[in-house]
């Protein structure tokens, strides 16, 4: 199956309240990624708050993506 991202909102916490086409939201935690190559600019907030739905995943400013498959096995149903 495909995991399109309908939409992202991110957290203060660093985590992602992510929207998927198949109407599920589900929480992601960037947390263990903050500390990874380009990753680390998202440790500031400003940054972390860019965050937006590209295509069918997400991407913030500085380019940084994440794949919407790993997105979606890595977070928790809310």
């Amino acid at each position: 199956m495909y995991w399109k991202v309908k939409s992202v909102t991110p957290q203060n916490d660093y985590t992602l309240l992510i929207s998927f086409e198949n109407g599920e939201r589900r929480l992601f935690d960037m947390k263990p990624y903050l500390n990874i190559g380009i990753f680390k600019d998202l440790k500031d907030l400003e940054m972390f708050h860019t965050v937006r739905v590209c295509f069918s995943s997400i991407a913030w400013s500085n380019n940084a993506d994440m794949d919407p498959e790993m997105l979606y096995h890595q977070s928790i149903p809310v």
